[in-house]
């Protein structure tokens, strides 16, 4: 857990220190990185074999969270973007 802490941070103070160079492509390379994250992380659950023997015990409960997790996110990506795009005009 100290180890995600400290490339969290790690990459707060890189962020901070390059905030003035312009990086054409970053878009594009996070895009990238977090397709590449999310299919690894479906591999390591798809490969977990506890997971898998309990899909059938996990029900519309978690089925429901998942989707409030998601429309939540959702939802304050929404409200976070037009605050930003609000702000600069």
């Amino acid at each position: 857990m100290f180890i995600v802490i400290a490339f969290m941070f790690l990459g707060g103070v890189i962020g901070y220190l390059f905030q003035k160079k312009e990086c054409k492509n970053i878009t594009r390379i996070i895009t990238v990185l977090i397709w590449l994250l999310l299919f690894l992380l479906g591999i390591e659950v798809g490969s977990n074999p506890d997971i898998i023997s309990g899909l059938g015990s996990i029900g519309v409960e978690a089925f429901m969270i998942t989707m409030g997790a998601v429309l939540g996110s959702c939802v304050m990506a929404l409200l976070l973007w037009k605050l930003i795009h609000k702000s600069k005009k």
